[in-house]
């Protein structure tokens, strides 16, 4: 990462300004990619942040002339700490990828579930249709006993047997 060049070594408020700035960052993007199982838009956000991130270490890690032949204390904490935000980068990719990959297979299974019920109720509607169609054709003999012929004039109800 570039830093000012001190007696020392590295600037070490620049060094960790950046790392606290890194650290954030990295927490948030985990935060998201936990909480964005069923949110579409989220993962373009953490695409986006994570883009962001890689372009930032990019630019941090542009080689550098060093202060002395043998990395100080300092370089090695730094190199230390940037090794292990990138692993936490990487976990952050993994589990994002793990997330959408579910959210994936969800939505496959949703839409599988949803044409079954759609093609059952199809089928229902045209048992139903054949039906009707059915019942149009067939007459009804004149003299047939109905539900209505067993109410009496005036409303009095269902007839006794």
């Amino acid at each position: 990462m570039r830093f000012s060049v001190v007696e020392t070594g590295y600037d070490r408020r620049q060094v960790d300004a950046c790392l606290d700035e890194l650290s954030l960052r990295l927490g948030r993007l985990a935060a998201r990619a936990e909480g964005a199982a069923g949110a579409g838009r989220e993962w373009d956000q953490i695409r986006s942040d994570a883009v962001h991130l890689c372009d930032f270490l990019h630019r941090r890690t542009a080689p550098v002339e060093p202060a002395a032949s043998h990395p100080s204390v300092a370089e090695r904490e730094a190199a230390e700490l940037l090794a292990q935000a990138r692993a936490e980068l990487e976990a952050a990719r993994e589990e994002a990828r793990r997330l959408r990959e579910e959210a994936y297979a969800e939505a496959v299974r949703a839409r599988r579930e949803f044409e079954a019920a759609l093609l059952a109720r199809r089928r229902r509607e045209s048992r139903v249709d054949e039906i009707l169609a059915g019942a149009r054709g067939e007459r009804v003999a004149v003299d047939t006993p109905t539900a209505a012929a067993s109410v009496r004039p005036g409303g009095a109800g269902r007839s006794s047997a």
